[in-house]
């Protein structure tokens, strides 16, 4: 009797490569997707929103005695505030869904819980259109509240299934696939500056919730929870997977998290912070520099969306050449999972902060400001290397929850940070105005780098595994020592 998790997919032979290798091309594109049904607004906003020639009488206190706004199209008149609050609304629904949507992941399987998220906020992406035609931007709002709930549950699903399915030395070079979100951005940005200006602002959110619902489909018909519930695995694949990885690459019932513990863990809250830190300069960079570059710099919007796109690139590349240096230096045994995560956390937090000081004095200039921009999301990248996978390190069983916690943080930050742009840059979107968010970045910046030296670990936490899983009375091996160890019969398999 054929396996009743077979689908009409069995039928053909279409998969060549190995089980893994799918899978990793599915979280590259599953993310570039998040991206993509993310970023859209930022530069669609600036075609949205009208053009308006202003002419102030004398001003008294808060008010304008004389204010004559020449409208120039038929778009939406939004000022500063309702369009950050656009943003800004985002996080409404992306709060909500971090710490649960991790746990969802680790109990109920990432495969429902990634895919259905995808579907959800690519259908809501494109009645966002409609929605502004019919109930301005209010309609706006609430459309883009639910696919920041959807998407809420993306990056910590990734921690779960990385646990049952990448063995530990590939883990940094798997984390790596969840930075396809900066390409996915650096694509999403130009391609839909020239939509723009083909065709109309609608055309964006048509075509990005267009390709997110096509790779749900995908992903609901190739993607399974763990190699020994695939039903297309070769038995070589199962076998060394479920030896390398061990226990928690078949376990199917989630450990119950040891709250107490997990909240007043100095590692859990070094990457807590970290992350919170690092994502809240990585949206403010995302939300405000299309506005920037128009605003400030006085670019069109096809070079608006071609520059603003140039720094993902580098954060992608960096990603990926980071990823397999600290796995090869770990597996190596040349430097400690602790001793790496802290220089690359460094390198890609720290280093920056630096950067936004320069960008204090030079962002007046294009090439500087573009040349800034891209070098500080480039060394950003490092994350990856970095704390970004630390919770694989430190406690894999409950991975999704930490991560959950750290996106949950750092989501806060990135509604917060639309707020305080906003208030700053309210009526007066000016290169003196932006100098202080600039200042704010690199202090946000130092901050994170400087709280994962102190408290940062990659040793494993022996509240991993709860006391009836453990061998006489000890946990497993530390990760550490697991990946010095060499792989059973010396490779994987194609």
């Amino acid at each position: 009797m054929a396996s009743p998790e077979k689908g009409f997919m069995d039928k053909f032979k279409i998969f060549p490569l190995s089980c893994v290798k799918v899978l990793n091309i599915m979280v590259f594109f599953g993310f570039m997707a998040n991206y993509m049904l993310r970023v859209n607004l930022t530069i669609a906003i600036v075609a949205m929103v009208q053009e308006t020639n202003t002419t102030a009488g004398i001003s008294s206190g808060n008010e304008t005695s004389s204010n004559l706004t020449v409208i120039n199209d038929d778009r939406f008149d939004w000022d500063t505030y309702k369009k950050n609050l656009i943003h800004g609304c985002f996080y409404w629904g992306y709060i909500f869904t971090e710490l649960p949507g991790g746990r969802m992941a680790e109990v109920f399987g990432p495969k429902i819980v990634f895919g259905v998220s995808i579907f959800g906020a690519s259908l809501a992406t494109l009645f966002i259109p409609v929605a502004a035609r019919f109930l301005d931007f209010y309609g706006v709002i609430v459309l883009r509240v639910i696919v920041g709930f959807m998407l809420g549950v993306t990056f910590p699903a990734m921690q779960p299934i990385a646990s049952k399915w990448i063995p530990p030395k590939d883990r940094t070079k798997f984390v790596s696939n969840m930075m396809a979100s900066s390409l996915g951005a650096a694509i999403t940005l130009p391609i839909c500056g020239y939509l723009i200006s083909a065709f109309n602002w609608e055309s964006v959110f048509y075509a990005t919730g267009a390709l997110g619902i096509t790779w749900a489909v995908i992903w609901y018909f190739v993607m399974f929870d763990s190699p020994g519930q695939h039903p297309r695995i070769t038995k070589r694949e199962r076998e060394y997977l479920e030896a390398s990885i061990g226990a928690s690459s078949t376990r199917k019932e989630a450990y119950a998290v040891p709250w107490k513990r997990v909240l007043t863990s100095l590692p859990v809250w070094a990457i807590v912070v970290t992350h919170g830190s690092s994502v809240f300069c990585f949206f403010t960079f995302l939300n405000q520099m299309p506005t920037y570059m128009k605003t400030v710099l006085s670019l069109d919007i096809k070079k608006n969306g071609l520059l603003s796109s140039i720094p993902y690139v580098g954060k992608y590349t960096m990603a990926l050449i980071t990823a397999f240096i600290a796995d090869y230096i770990r597996g190596n045994g040349k430097l400690s999972t602790t001793a790496t995560r802290k220089i690359f956390t460094t390198f890609a937090v720290g280093l920056p902060g630096f950067l936004m000081i320069a960008q204090v004095y030079l962002g007046n200039s294009t090439f500087w400001t573009v040349t800034l921009f891209t070098i500080s999301l480039t060394l950003n990248g490092a994350v990856t290397a970095g704390y970004l996978g630390n919770g694989l390190d430190i406690a894999p069983n409950f991975s999704g929850t930490i991560f959950g916690m750290a996106n949950t943080l750092s989501s806060l930050g990135g509604f917060i940070s639309t707020y305080v742009v906003a208030d700053i840059t309210y009526q007066n979107e000016t290169y003196d105005r932006f100098r202080i968010v600039f200042w704010i970045l690199a202090i946000v910046y130092m901050a994170g780098s400087l709280v994962y030296l102190t408290f940062g670990s990659g040793e494993l936490q022996d509240w991993n595994t709860p006391k009836e899983s453990r061998t006489n009375g000890q946990p497993k091996n530390d990760v550490e020592l697991a990946e010095k160890e060499p792989l059973k019969n010396g490779s994987s398999p194609s």
